[in-house]
């Protein structure tokens, strides 16, 4: 199973289209080594896929002739580096990034940056007061009262997911509910990376950037497939589902590799997606790790599709059974109130 579960869980040799994708691909992938994290990451893969494509199993093996013609494409275009719909990398970012990891940085400095970029500014307003961030039903109104509240830690993963909320947003009505849904699973992993993070005393707010980035690739893969069938098929033919979990699942990881370079992200990202992507044997699980798989089983959970038993997630994660439990009380809470 190839793309972003297969890197988090069969750790298998990539595919013909994976190794020769460009420079940017992962390294040759270990063999197989079963284990209750790799289970556990196989058998959420397709839920998930089902649950944010409104599909069923049966729809993704449909119209195996388009699918394999998009595909082949796509993986074209991703080895000549003509992907249309990549995301460039937002302006302020580099600057941003530098804030993000200064530990000696004031609030009115951060205070300062934010204000700086009037389009920044709104969005992060918006983030700050959704269910995810807000620490309490008072409205925050100003820059200024969002770094008080939230703290600098607090801001600094505010700023993250106010840099990708516009590039996850729906364009058109034709993505609206997948991109909604990408972006709570993307979100929700990125706080449950955030929050086992915390818990060990790592970098938060690197984790929780780096683990938007998956999510970033679900939409980027989706609006290039839809391009690609609707230049070979036209307007008025549906986009067939296996389609788009098929370019998931051969390109996500790539994808978001080649989101991370162009980006220039610093040394440090590179580092947790590596970790992530080759876990040594015996060490525990990264953050990153944890949290998309937290972060998936939760989602799905709450959306009352199928996911994993208790037990399952218990034996998958590497943090403790009190921990867990903290971790997903806290998405839990969010999740309910996002609706």
């Amino acid at each position: 199973m190839p793309g972003l579960f297969n890197w988090l869980s069969k750790k298998k040799v990539p595919s013909k289209a994976e190794s020769s994708a460009n420079r940017h691909t992962a390294s040759p992938r270990r063999q197989f080594i079963s284990t209750p994290a790799s289970w556990a990451m196989e058998k959420l893969e397709q839920h998930l896929f089902c649950w944010l494509l409104e599909a069923s199993p049966r729809d993704f093996q449909r119209h195996q002739d388009q699918v394999g013609r998009i595909l082949a494409e796509l993986g074209q275009h991703i080895r000549q580096g003509k992907l249309d719909e990549l995301p460039r990398q937002p302006m302020t970012l580099p600057m941003l990034l530098r804030a993000l990891s200064d530990p000696d940085i004031s609030r009115s400095e951060v205070t300062r940056i934010i204000l700086d970029d009037p389009a920044l500014t709104e969005h992060l307003l918006q983030v700050a007061n959704s269910p995810y961030f807000r620490p309490s039903e008072q409205t925050i109104e100003t820059v200024d009262q969002a770094v008080f509240v939230l703290g600098l830690q607090g801001i600094r993963s505010v700023i993250s997911a106010a840099i990708m909320r516009p590039m996850l947003s729906a364009r058109n009505s034709s993505e609206v509910q997948f991109a909604q849904r990408v972006w709570r699973w993307g979100l929700t992993c990125a706080r449950a990376a955030e929050l086992v993070a915390r818990q060990h005393g790592k970098d938060t707010s690197a984790y929780f950037m780096v683990s938007l980035l998956p999510a970033l690739a679900h939409i980027t893969l989706f609006r290039e497939v839809r391009r690609i069938h609707h230049r070979l098929h036209g307007d008025n033919t549906l986009l067939p589902p296996g389609a788009v979990t098929g370019a998931l699942q051969q390109f996500d990881w790539t994808c978001t590799q080649i989101l991370a370079n162009d980006w220039n992200l610093p040394p440090r990202y590179f580092a947790h997606l590596l970790a992530a992507e080759r876990p040594v044997p015996g060490q525990p699980q990264t953050p990153l790790y944890d949290g998309i798989l937290i972060g998936t089983r939760e989602v799905l959970r709450f959306a009352n599709q199928r996911n994993l038993a208790e037990e399952d997630l218990e034996a998958a994660v590497s943090v403790s059974r009190g921990e867990l439990g903290s971790i997903r009380q806290t998405i839990l809470g969010m999740l309910k109130e996002g609706g």
